[in-house]
């Protein structure tokens, strides 16, 4: 796998992050999508953005995952869906529940333990459109979704289902908590608790009377927007309990089919020590690619061209080596 130069004017983490999250990126070869919509369980649906190759059913497929309040128009969705269409892949760029303007397609919240709604995803595109080869990639929270799913199927997994990648996924909700906790994080946690505020307002004006907001001006933190809104709208008893139940690593090593994993150590908002436990370094079937540089989910390069954006690079050269197998 070839190795990470940062841009030299991105070696500090938190203006890669910055960077690799605002900064635009151009996408011409990505063709307008037809949209789908996935029923992943009663009254709720999921929308993709879908981009099919000529005869679908002979070609590999990459269903993306995006993070926490991202869509499917997120820069490093639309950078990989790009490459990997150019590649030859049917590409699927997958909203999250209430994602990407969809509130309207389910009365329920989004949140990081729904992996169930993935594998309805893929068993959908295995039976109904019979689809040999199925790799699904996930950023961030996506990360975490897609490791988890794959961690629950385990050596159940459908033969269909080649592989999976997560960029630097959330696979120890706590840990991840905490550190955005940090005083030095303190943008990406007004951010994030900006936005999904935001998002309940909007949700509850959709749905009177099913959502409660009381006390929501008072939430600073993502742990007190957990405590007061997703631990309890989604059947945990505390934020604890849900980052718990909802994280990656308590089935991690039961995954089944090769996976890649990439974080860089300076992730500010993943901690690198997330990576070094038992769990995946005694799963054969996991690689992880650890960086110097990188951010959270940037990894823009000093290199033009394709290497610009070394994630998403590195994804697809492990999809194309998979499918050929």
């Amino acid at each position: 796998m070839k190795g990470f130069e940062p841009h030299r004017w991105l070696r500090n983490k938190h203006l890669m992050t910055l960077a690799g999250a605002l900064l635009p990126r151009r996408t011409p070869g990505l063709r307008r999508a037809d949209d789908r919509l996935f029923e992943v369980e009663p009254g709720t649906q999921l929308l993709a953005r879908c981009h099919w190759q000529r005869e679908p059913r002979r070609s590999p497929t990459l269903a993306l995952v995006h993070g926490l309040e991202g869509s499917s128009e997120s820069g490093y969705i639309r950078t990989l869906a790009a490459q990997a269409f150019a590649a030859g892949f049917n590409v699927l760029r997958l909203n999250q529940r209430n994602c990407g303007g969809t509130e309207r397609l389910t009365a329920t919240l989004y949140n990081s333990g729904l992996s169930a709604d993935f594998r309805a995803v893929l068993l959908e595109l295995i039976e109904r459109d019979r689809l040999k080869e199925i790799f699904f990639a996930g950023y961030s929270m996506g990360g975490n979704l897609i490791l988890k799913m794959a961690g629950e199927l385990g050596a159940e997994a459908p033969r269909e289902l080649r592989g999976v990648c997560g960029v630097c996924p959330t696979m120890d909700l706590a840990a991840c908590v905490d550190a955005i906790e940090r005083r030095e994080n303190w943008l990406y946690q007004l951010r994030f608790v900006r936005d999904l505020k935001s998002r309940m307002r909007r949700k509850a004006k959709l749905f009177p009377g099913q959502f409660e907001l009381d006390g929501l001006s008072r939430v600073r933190t993502l742990r007190e927007f957990d405590d007061a809104i997703t631990a309890p709208c989604a059947g945990y008893r505390s934020a604890a309990d849900y980052y718990e139940q909802a994280s990656a690593m308590r089935v991690v090593q039961r995954i089944a089919v090769p996976t890649l994993i990439l974080t860089s150590k300076d992730d500010p908002v993943v901690p690198f020590e997330s990576f070094g436990v038992s769990e995946i370094a005694g799963n054969p079937q996991i690689q992880v690619t650890a960086t110097e540089f990188g951010g959270h989910c940037a990894f823009i390069s000093r290199t033009n061209g394709a290497e610009r954006y070394w994630a998403e690079t590195r994804v697809l050269e492990f999809c194309i080596a998979h499918a050929q197998e």
